[in-house]
């Protein structure tokens, strides 16, 4: 199975050298030197690391092959895939590669139904599942263990105690509600 596992950024220096945008929770497996990454678009790899370091809280790659900033800058916003074991699972036991969570069921714990998870969305601060609503809409919701209260893999669901508003037009605006409060209404 081909997992994307970074994206290719910027030129970093003369020496051939780019930034790369990590998208695995693993880059000192996935990215490290020697490894031979497959590329989106195909026709720019398959690529070799053949140096990595962190420069700034940035990881840096050199690939097999190029020298140069020019070099470099020609692999802008390609993304870099890894072929990974299907059956593999992460070392932490809360842990889940994107391809296990893709198309789970979401639903409530009364196991009202949500939708199904169409797509991971790695930020900054935090991974968002992004799901399919039966009606077509989509809902964001934040990958953080208050709100996703379970990952049952074997029953291909994601259980979820979210906040009022979150799946739902029932949130109530605090000051609306203490102004009406203070009205008797």
């Amino acid at each position: 199975m081909q997992l994307v596992v970074a994206r290719i950024g910027r030129a970093h220096g003369i020496k051939g050298e780019v930034t790369v945008e990590v998208r695995t929770d693993e880059p000192e497996l996935r990215l490290a030197p020697g490894a031979v990454l497959a590329t989106e678009p195909a026709s720019a790899g398959p690529l070799t690391i053949e140096t990595g370091r962190v420069h700034s809280g940035r990881l840096l790659l050199r690939f097999e092959g190029v020298r140069d900033r020019n070099g470099a800058e020609a692999l802008r916003n390609i993304l870099l895939i890894a072929e990974v074991d299907p059956d593999a699972v992460p070392e932490e036991p809360d842990e889940y590669y994107d391809h296990q969570l893709m198309d789970l069921d979401v639903v409530l714990a009364d196991g009202t139904e949500i939708g199904r998870i169409t797509e991971i969305s790695h930020l900054p601060s935090q991974d968002l599942l992004i799901v399919e609503r039966p009606d077509g809409s989509e809902v964001m919701i934040p990958f953080v263990e208050e709100i996703v209260t379970e990952i049952d893999l074997a029953g291909q669901r994601a259980v979820i105690d979210p906040p009022p508003g979150l799946v739902d037009d029932r949130a109530e605006i605090a000051s609306q509600r203490d102004a009406d409060t203070e009205d008797g209404s």
